[in-house]
């Protein structure tokens, strides 16, 4: 699990951002965490307070450590600006059973890789210094033989080890595979940008050929029907000779998406990652503006559908409706404000109990 990042100079971060997930001494909701770390967290902020910036930092490892989907116009203006520092600082502390992983990097673009840097236990096991041909450091047994002459490649010292070699059978080895694992299975999605996303996969398929394909069209019906959207589906194939998904009126039939709601489109298109999400074929899930255009009563059946999952989780919103103890703890709801991203329960000197209400405390600015 990720249990720490830190960024600093990248878009509106001009100072260093630490998002720590370490949770805090509460008894309830122990669903929301894992191990310690915050496993279901909601983050709050106002407009441009960077709630989208924080997702694409912590989604910037994609783009060089896998092949899957990263669009390089979420990483226009990459560096703050002004700014002095000619490259942006990320670093990630991961935690894998009571094994740590820290990872550090720099970037002068989201294309451009600096430094790089990989501790795993405490012990130093691969970096390079792009300025120094003679720097790379190939700690990993099995990686020994690999050429150290890569400063001047924009290739990440971990893809190259991960890609050509075949690493000894160990635990430190083991614990490399599950980091890498862990970025390889990571996804961003967003209800605003249509099927836009980062991570997991790449390309592009339409929402109801996949949930076709994938048998699932019964499942989305009581989907669906859970969520308060009564409807009846059917498959049928239109003039073209596609299978479409369509609503039942009694044998008439409607193309889904011709008459759907904008909620119910967000919905679908949940649902399209959530069956991925669901047979555990991702890691972390940041789901920015997740309910842009849910009533808040779908905002909590989607965040306590993810919550019954062993996945971690970053929702980002401004609904205060769902910052509440019923769903989650003052530890797992977070305002980012001023280039700092804080749990609410470190924000008061007031001991949060099960019974406060923290909408109403919210709204009162007791977490300012």
């Amino acid at each position: 699990m990720l249990e720490k990042f830190s960024v600093t100079n990248f878009k509106n971060f001009n100072e260093e951002l630490i998002l720590d997930f370490a949770a805090s001494d509460y008894q309830f909701n122990p669903q929301s965490i894992k191990d310690g770390i915050i496993k279901t967290a909601i983050v709050y902020g106002a407009n441009a307070s960077g709630k989208s910036n924080l997702g694409f930092a912590i989604f910037d490892i994609v783009q060089h450590l896998t092949d899957n989907e990263s669009r390089g116009d979420f990483y226009q203006h990459y560096l703050t600006k002004p700014s002095n520092n000619p490259y942006a600082d990320f670093e990630y502390c991961f935690k894998f059973e009571e094994n740590k992983v820290v990872y550090q990097y720099k970037k002068t673009s989201h294309e451009t890789l600096g430094d790089e840097c990989l501790i795993i236990n405490d012990k130093k096991v691969l970096s390079v210094v792009r300025s120094d041909k003679k720097s790379a450091v190939f700690s990993l047994e099995g990686s020994g033989n690999l050429s150290k002459n890569i400063s001047g490649v924009n290739l990440s010292i971990i893809k190259y080890v991960k890609e050509n070699t075949i690493l000894e059978d160990n635990q430190e080895n083991t614990i490399f595979k599950q980091f890498c694992d862990f970025i390889n299975e990571m996804l961003f999605f967003s209800s605003l940008e249509h099927n836009t996303y980062l991570g997991l996969e790449s390309g592009s398929r339409e929402l109801d050929k996949d949930i076709i394909d994938q048998g699932h069209v019964d499942d989305f019906q009581q989907f669906l029907n859970k969520a308060g959207i009564k409807c009846t589906l059917s498959v049928i194939v239109d003039e073209n000779g596609e299978e479409r998904i369509v609503f039942d009126f009694d044998g008439e039939y409607i193309n889904f998406f011709e008459i759907a709601s904008q909620g119910t489109k967000s919905i679908t298109l949940f649902y399209y990652w959530y069956q991925r999400i669901q047979a555990n074929k991702t890691s972390f899930v940041f789901i920015d503006e997740f309910d842009s255009f849910y009533h808040h009563n779908l905002s909590k059946f989607v965040v306590k559908k993810l919550k019954e999952i062993d996945v971690q989780v970053i929702f980002t919103t401004h609904n205060t409706d769902i910052m509440t103890n019923d769903l989650l703890r003052p530890d797992c709801y977070f305002i980012l404000a001023n280039n700092q991203i804080t749990a609410i329960n470190k924000l008061t000197d007031q001991e949060l109990r099960t019974a406060h209400n923290l909408q109403k405390l919210y709204k009162a600015h007791a977490f300012e």
